[in-house]
């Protein structure tokens, strides 16, 4: 048993869903905040979680590394990672451009960027479970 990779993964795990589940869809039903102002705020929102998380991921890669892990808690590790690693790389930089063009006044269609990214919570959301029990369990 690894408590602090524990209890790293479920701090990661809440600051996902608070702020992607729950801060992020709820800033647009706010009383006066558009299009722009909302997507000004979730940038900066989101800007600041990523940072988080991947202080957080490295933290639970060092915890995870130090005690010894099982397969299973290494392959979770591994794969929290990648997916962290996808949505900065790839996803989040295809809707920062996106959210530029609408800041600077273009109207566009939905995203689909925007369902990769929620996916990719999603996936990350259960693989954190999965770690922080696995972890607690082995």
């Amino acid at each position: 048993m690894n408590p602090t990779a524990a209890a790293l993964a479920f701090v990661w795990l809440g600051m996902v869903l608070a702020i992607s589940f729950l801060e992020a869809p709820l800033k647009f039903r706010a009383p006066g905040v558009t299009l722009p102002l909302g997507l000004g705020i979730g940038r900066i929102v989101f800007r600041a979680l990523n940072l988080c998380e991947a202080v957080l991921a490295l933290a639970v890669i060092v915890a995870v590394a130090a005690g010894g892990p099982t397969t299973a808690v290494a392959v979770l590790t591994a794969v929290v990672a990648v997916l962290l690693a996808t949505q900065l790389a790839l996803v989040r930089p295809r809707l920062n451009r996106r959210s530029d063009r609408i800041l600077a006044g273009e109207n566009l269609p939905r995203s689909r960027e925007h369902l990769y990214y929620i996916g990719l919570e999603v996936a990350k959301v259960a693989v954190l479970i999965a770690l922080g029990v696995t972890v607690l369990t082995a």
